[in-house]
């Protein structure tokens, strides 16, 4: 009996261990412990496909200067939150002043605009107005349609949305591709290609950095197209904070040595004399005269754009890469 129990006990354990080591690894168990252990797979970040150049937020919201502009399908003439408050933004209803009449459909989206005048700029060349800024503010999607209104959700603000702002068919934006990032040369040589300036960027900065949206004075008229890289340069003179007009300080004066030890007598923050073996009382050489007299110096590259919409005269673009702050006014050219 004892012999029997045994073989019973030793059974059971062993059923027990094979039960263990098939929860452990079922593949093993089922081939008979033949099976290799599945390898990750690893995607090499130069083997990943590119990235689009900017958010959804960039493209739908960047707004554009356009120079004949479209005509409206209707405007956002009330909301169901009216009593409340005078702004609307994603996930509240408002009230547009287009239905069935105009052949509005549940379902049918639309893109709000405000446009803010005619824009020109100093920096430009071109001549006259560039065109409308128009402002995007966001998409409305129709749910409710009556005779002459309709009830629309907002389901992308972009900022906040208000009585009076216009509305525009939506269209699929289009996302342009990104591209293997390689280190930027801050002292490229011009392509001789097409060149123009940073006339405007969005929400009235004045200083822009990376993901940021401005507006060009390249459009349709110079062959610019979506999807075109731009870099961006800084000419010369432009963003200069500090004019360097006399000496900062002078070269000799009498105070900046003791009675007793004699320092000498020379300040620290004068420029060379024009004459370097001359008296310490003579005349220094002054930024201005010797920026007069160089010779061409590599222009300062500051970063570089990607074109996201086209109009006639202008372009709105995102700023993909940036060596340091961009201004308005810095200039542009087609890679």
């Amino acid at each position: 009996m004892r012999s029997s129990n045994s073989v019973s006990t030793c059974k059971i354990l062993a059923f027990v261990l094979l039960f263990c080591a098939f929860c452990h690894n079922p593949a093993s168990a089922q081939t008979g412990g033949s099976a290799q252990p599945q390898r990750q797979s690893v995607i090499y970040p130069d083997k990943r496909p590119p990235a689009s150049v900017a958010r959804k937020s960039e493209v739908v919201c960047g707004g554009f200067i356009e120079q004949n502009p479209a005509a409206a399908q209707g405007q956002i003439v009330g909301a169901e939150k009216e009593r409340e408050r005078n702004a609307f933004a994603q996930g509240d209803l408002v009230f547009i002043d287009a239905g069935a009449q105009a052949g509005v459909k549940v379902g049918q989206e639309f893109s709000v605009v405000r446009p803010r005048g005619r824009f020109s700029s100093k920096f430009s060349r071109k001549s006259g107005s560039l065109g409308v800024y128009t402002q995007e503010i966001g998409i409305l999607r129709v749910v409710r349609v009556r005779d002459r209104v309709s009830v629309a959700e907002v389901t992308l603000s972009c900022g906040e949305m208000l009585l009076g702002d216009l509305l525009r068919p939506a269209q699929q934006p289009v996302m342009p591709a990104g591209r293997s990032e390689e280190i930027l040369d801050r002292f490229a040589e011009p392509t001789g290609k097409q060149t123009g300036r940073i006339v405007l960027a969005r929400d009235g900065r004045e200083t822009v950095s990376r993901d940021l949206v401005v507006f060009i004075d390249l459009g349709a008229e110079d062959n610019i197209k979506v999807g075109d890289y731009l870099t961006v340069f800084s000419p010369e003179g432009h963003g200069t904070f500090i004019e360097n007009g006399d000496e900062i300080a002078p070269n000799y004066r009498s105070g900046y040595e003791s009675d007793e030890f004699r320092g000498g007598g020379f300040s620290n923050q004068a420029q060379r004399l024009k004459d370097v073996d001359g008296n310490k009382r003579g005349k220094t050489a002054k930024s201005p005269s010797i920026k007069k007299r160089r010779p061409p110096v590599p222009r300062l590259v500051v970063g570089e754009v990607v074109v996201l919409r086209v109009e006639g005269r202008t372009a709105t673009a995102v700023v993909t890469r940036a060596t340091r702050e961009v201004h308005t006014g810095d200039a542009v050219e087609l890679q």
